[in-house]
Parts: structure tokens; sequence; C-alpha cells
């Protein structure tokens, strides 16, 4: 296996993260004047980004699966097009229904890019495979961060129709990534070494890793959803909504380019433990004291669940050896899925009862992560070209 990261290809694979997931970043920014532009209760609002969540995850092991058997780098520049495409469209509808099924197709998009951008990470990563899946995922947290950061003004100057105009960028990108193919290309192991691999594959330990997930992830996509609305709630703007959502999106991207060397020095594991026994405390504090203290708190919950996803994807692939494309749909799509149906869920309570009682509810399903978090095995029987330090195994 290579060294050395390969700064080029990473830059390639990163930029295109950045891209795809500027669009995913799109669709919570929208929320709040989608609100205003057909009358949305929660539960309807939640549906919005449960629609993009089961497409954009669902899906993804399937992805992942054509990738490892096939072989598919036409869906980096295929769903960068796609996302962008689906969301500026969605941004635009006309009606409610149309929304849906947009941001449902901007989700496949979504889908399409990351297991086969997270397998040429590996490959590019080098032996510090935390270091290097932090550099892929600072692009994507940094891509969902600049979503509300660029869409709010356009939206508030232009409407709705502004949504359209900041997804013309991503288009830009699609296209450079088209351009650039037969360079990522040349980092992959031949076809020979894969089937070489030596390791076995862990299914107990990333059902385990999977359920971790799927309980941090209701916890993040209820925020996702519902912070700027809590925002408007307690006497803020939509702008101001979206400025606090910004800021938890930012500290995340932070908290990717810190957690990763973190991870690599003091073990994936370990730091997967602290961080996920953190978001609890968090998240209560920011419900109950608001002001700087409660954003501060938020922040502390970007930079501890954001951080953590390139730690998450590093330990799939390693639990999954012989299946790196599905390691990582599964890591970032389905079990971050299951986040999603639950983020309807918190919208249901918040309209049964009120919007305060739905994000406690969040805050307590990281508690159930945690516990399980502590019965991951050490990953074991590494495999070329995904071979790691024995610290990152930690």
């Amino acid at each position: 296996m290579r060294e050395e990261l390969d700064r080029k290809v990473m830059a390639a694979l990163s930029g295109g993260h950045l891209a795809v997931d500027f669009a995913s970043g799109a669709v919570p920014a929208l929320l709040p004047f989608l609100v205003l532009e057909f009358d949305l209760s929660y539960t309807a609002t939640a549906a919005l980004m449960l629609a993009v969540l089961v497409s954009s995850s669902v899906v993804q092991p399937l992805f992942g699966l054509w990738s490892d058997r096939r072989g598919a780098m036409w869906l980096l520049p295929g769903g960068v097009a796609l996302a962008g495409v689906g969301t500026g469209l969605a941004a635009a509808a006309p009606s409610y229904a149309l929304v849906l099924l947009l941001v449902f197709v901007a989700g496949i998009g979504i889908a399409a890019y990351h297991p086969e951008g997270a397998k040429f990470a590996a490959y590019a990563s080098g032996r510090k495979r935390a270091s290097g899946m932090s550099y892929f995922n600072i692009g994507g947290n940094t891509g969902y961060a600049l979503g509300p950061i660029v869409v709010t003004p356009l939206v508030i100057w232009l409407g709705l129709e502004g949504g359209l105009v900041a997804m013309l960028p991503v288009l830009v990108v699609a296209g450079i990534l088209f351009r650039v193919l037969p360079s990522l290309g040349r980092v992959a192991p031949e076809r020979s070494s894969r089937r070489a691999s030596h390791g076995d594959d862990d299914l107990r330990a990333m059902s385990l890793l999977a359920v971790v997930i799927a309980f941090r992830s209701v916890a993040w996509f209820g925020l996702l959803t519902f912070v700027p609305l809590w925002v408007v709630e307690n006497g803020g703007t939509e702008g101001e909504g979206n400025r606090t959502l910004a800021l938890m999106l930012v500290a995340g991207a932070v908290g990717t380019l810190v957690l990763g060397p973190v991870a690599d020095r003091l073990g994936l594991r370990r730091t997967l433990l602290v961080t996920q026994a953190a978001l609890p405390v968090l998240i209560v504090l920011f419900v109950a004291m608001g002001g700087v203290v409660g954003t501060l708190a938020l922040m502390l919950v970007g930079l501890c669940v954001v951080g953590t996803f390139g730690v998450t994807i590093v330990l799939s692939q390693l639990y999954l050896p012989r299946h790196v494309g599905v390691a990582s749909g599964l890591s970032v799509g389905l079990a971050m899925g299951l986040g999603g149906i639950a983020a309807v869920a918190l919208g249901a309570v918040a309209d049964a009862v009120d919007l305060e009682t739905a994000l406690y509810v969040a805050a307590a399903a990281p508690v159930v992560g945690c516990v399980v978090c502590l019965l991951l095995p050490p990953p074991v029987g590494l495999a070329r070209p995904h071979e790691v330090a024995p610290a990152a195994i930690v």
C-alpha cells in the first residue's frame, strides 16, 4: 500500500464531497422558507428531511456494492450533478409534493457519490486512515456548513429561486470531476491485489457500529431539522435560525480536522465513545440555556458529531475489509437514514406536545449509542490496501 497521502487526488475527492454536501446542506436551510411558502406542519417539514435522507441512505449500500463488484467512477461526477439539479429545482418547485419528489431525487445523487468517494479516499490516504478520511470529510462538512450560509441570503434576496442559483457552482464541480477521472483512477489498487485481501468481514461489529451511528443520527438530524425553527419559536428570525445552524456546521467542519489526528493517536473507538457521551449534556444545555452558552454547546455538538464522521467510516471499512464500498455506504447512508426516520417521529412529538420536548427526546438518543459503543470490538484482520497504523485500531 502507499505510504503517504496523495494530496492532489484527495483535493479532488474532497472538492466533490464539498459540492455534493453543499447541495445536501441547502435542504435544511430551505426549510424555514418552505414552511412559510406552503404553511407546513412540523411533521410535514420533517418529511422533507426524511425524503432526502431515505433516498440518500437506503440506496447507498447498493451503490457501494456496485462499486465493489464492478467499479463505478462515473458515480463521482454523476452524483454531484444529480444532487445539484434536484436541490435547485426543489427550491423553485410550485408545490409541496413536487418539492418532496425533487429532494428525493437529490438524495439519490448524494447516495451515488459517497461510497465511491470514500473508497477512493481510503486508497489515497496512506497509512493514517483517520487523518486521510478527515481530509475527505472536511470537504463534505464545509459544504454542508456553507449550505445555510450561501442559500439564506440568496433566498432572502431572490426568493426561493435563489436556491436554484446557489446550485450552479455544484454543476461546475461535477464537470471538473468528470475531466479529472483518469487521474483519480491511478490510486486504485489492481483488482488482483484487492482479491488478495486476507481480512474477514465482521458483520456483528458492523451491526453494532450501525446502531451507534443511528442513535447519533437521531440527535443530529433532529437538530438539523429543528434548530432554525427553535430559534424562530424563541423570537428570532429565519435568518438568525439559519446562522445558528451554520455555526453548528462550521464547528463540525473544524472538528473534522481536529478529531481525525486525535483518533489516529488515541484510537478510533475511544474517540467515538468520548464524543458520544458528551452529546446528551450539550444538547440539553442548548435547549435549556439558550443565548451564548446554548450556542457554544450547540457548536460543540457539531464538533462531536461531524468530527467523528470520518472515524465511523474508517471503523466500518476495517470491520468489512472485503467490501469497502458497502461499508462506506452503510456508515454514511443506511444507518444515518434511520436517524432521518426518527426526525419525522420527533416532528410528530413536536406537533403533539411541543418542540422543546422533541429536542429533549433527541438529546436522550445518544445515551443508547454510548452504551452500544462500549461493545464495539477492535478491528482485526486488516487487508491491503486497507492497513492502518496500530494506533488507529484501539
